[in-house]
Formats: structure tokens, sequence, C-alpha cells
């Protein structure tokens, strides 16, 4: 949330560990393939996916190029840096993450853009006006209420997700860009559900609700009150803690491909996606991905059992196969069982 421009700290969100934790996750790691944060209002979810513009990594990306390509990853770049940009010559530049939204009223043409057919036929030119995928390319893609978007949208950008590419086809013409984002997405569950397809392709997914705590409720309430009186001074004080974290996930995204995990790790991650009866495989990958990043959020090279069980926290729950009207509540007594029995 914002006041005069400022936006509320990250680091100064009460509680919700778990949907900090599986924000940060995903910002060290795209490859998580985004977040949903389910949960009643009022509950910080929004203010937590806002607040993360202020701790998002810096990066290198080439000038003037509007999908914000990156010069160190040719493998990922639209057609004019294909064709144009020389690595020893070209104009690359300094920019931040962002977090692009995307409303709830968004047709499938805003989103993935459009081509000029008419430009096509006659001039044999692609012209292509870039929409909300091209915008996200490396960026946040925000979605709040994501359950209310048209089922055939939410399809689209969980495609261009997993994909990292969004194709637009139109009278046999053709275009593609990249579109690698993070993917996150906010809920009111009493609004309405996704459907469970869809909600499996969300990498992590995160139920919150409000705090249940007396001290921790006061807390919120100080705080909220305090950042509406005076944001400046509010904001500065969370500033030490907020370039600590932001230097802690530049730190983890640097050693994340040197994290190292066991054949015993892959064992405990089969052993309890079978038992707690998670449908096809995208769970136990997911699992591993979480349990590397967290690895290296934690600034070590190695998979523990700590990683494990949050890991399982966050990527497993919202697989569980459930019998229909059941809420499919997660054992984390047998996990954490699995977890401390384990030879890693």
């Amino acid at each position: 949330m914002e006041n005069n421009g400022l936006i509320y700290p990250f680091s100064a969100i009460v509680g919700q560990e778990d949907m900090k934790k599986a924000l940060i996750l995903n910002i060290i790691n795209p490859r998580l393939n985004g977040v949903l944060i389910r949960g009643e209002k009022g509950t910080a979810k929004s203010t937590a996916v806002r607040a993360l513009a202020d701790i998002l990594p810096e990066r290198e990306q080439i000038a003037d190029c509007i999908f914000s390509c990156d010069p160190n990853d040719d493998s990922f770049w639209c057609e004019n840096c294909r064709a144009n940009f020389n690595k020893e010559t070209g104009k690359i530049k300094k920019g931040k993450m962002r977090v692009i939204n995307l409303p709830v009223s968004a047709t499938e043409d805003r989103v993935v853009g459009t081509l000029d057919i008419e430009q096509a036929i006659k001039k044999g030119e692609k012209r292509f006006e870039p929409g909300i995928l091209a915008e996200a390319n490396r960026n946040i893609l925000y979605v709040d209420e994501v359950n209310l978007l048209d089922d055939h949208v939410v399809d689209v950008l969980l495609d261009a997700a997993a994909m990292g590419v969004n194709s637009i086809e139109r009278e046999g013409i053709s275009y593609t860009h990249p579109s690698r984002f993070v993917l996150i997405g906010t809920m009111n569950p009493e609004e309405g559900d996704l459907r469970p397809q869809l909600i499996d392709r969300f990498g992590l997914v995160v139920d919150v609700r409000g705090e249940r705590d007396v001290d921790s409720r006061v807390e919120v309430i100080k705080r909220r009150l305090s950042f509406e009186a005076d944001p400046k001074k509010f904001v500065k004080e969370y500033e030490n803690e907020q370039k600590e974290l932001a230097g802690r996930m530049e730190n983890a995204k640097k050693i994340l491909n040197d994290v190292v995990y066991s054949e015993g790790c892959l064992s405990v991650a089969a052993e309890i996606a079978i038992a707690m009866k998670v449908d096809g495989h995208r769970a136990d990958i997911t699992f591993m991905k979480a349990a590397v990043t967290n690895a290296a959020y934690r600034g070590d090279t190695k998979v523990d059992k700590e990683d494990l069980f949050i890991a399982a926290k966050l990527s497993l729950p919202h697989r569980m196969r459930k019998k229909p009207f059941e809420e499919g509540v997660i054992d984390f007594d047998r996990i954490n069982d699995i977890i401390e029995k384990s030879v890693l």
C-alpha cells in the first residue's frame, strides 16, 4: 500500500512468514514458476507484492529494447535484438526489476499484444503492438483477484510463464517474443476459486489469514498508523533492513547455481510426494527447486533438512489429491518424520 508515493516496506510486514518466504524465493529463482497467495481480505497480500518493488535486484538490459532483453543470454532475445544487437558494441543499461500490474478486466489482446494484419499484407512488415506480456518480460507480473480473471486469459498467462515466450498468431501471421516473468497471483477464496489444474501450475501456493496473536495484531496496528502518520520517517526506519534483505537476495541469486543436493534429498522428495498422494511429478520437481533456492537464501551451497521442510510446506499442499468437499489438510508431522529419519 502506498502513501504520498511511498511504498510500505516489505521488511515492516508483521508475520505472514510463509507468504514473504514464497515471494522472496521466486525473486531469487524465477524458475519456481510463481506463487499464488490465497487468503481473507486485509491480510497484506497486495501490500506484500507491491512492497517488493523496493528490494528487487538490478539487472543489465539492452538499451532501447521494449522487452528489456538480457545482453548476457541470447537464448531469449527478441527478433530485433537477435538481428541487430552486437555484444561487443551494443548499448547496455542498468535497470531494476519492476512489478507490472495486470487488471482483472484485461482482454486477451491487451495481455498478449496485437499484430497489424493490414500492414503485414500490404507491405510484408510485421508491426507488433506490445501487450502486458511484453512489458512483463524479466519482471514480476502481478494479478490481484486472479480467480476473477477470464479462464482463457489465465491459461495464456500460465503458458507464457511456463514457456518463457509469448506467441501471437493472426490470419496466418505469427510473432513471438520473450516473456519470462515471475507470476504472482492473489485471491480471496470466498469470491470463487481457481480450477485445480490452474492452481497446480503455480509453483508455490500460500494460504494466509489474519494474525491470531494479540501482540502481533497490536504491532500491525502500530506500524500501519505510524506509516500513515509520517510515511517518510517510517520508511527511513526500515531502510537498513530493506538493504540487508536486498543484499541477501542478491547474494542468493549469485550462488544459486552452486547449490548441491544429495541422492537422499531426491529420495525424500519422492517419498513425501507419495505419502501425501500428490498428483503427477510437478510437485517433486518444484519441491527440489524450492529446497535449492532456500539453501541459497540461507547463504549455503548444500541443501539440508530445513530446506526440505520449507519446500514441502510451500510446494505440496495445493497438489494433494482431494475428494469432493474435502479440505485436504496436509500432515506436517508425517512430513517432518520422513525428513528427520532421512540420511542426506
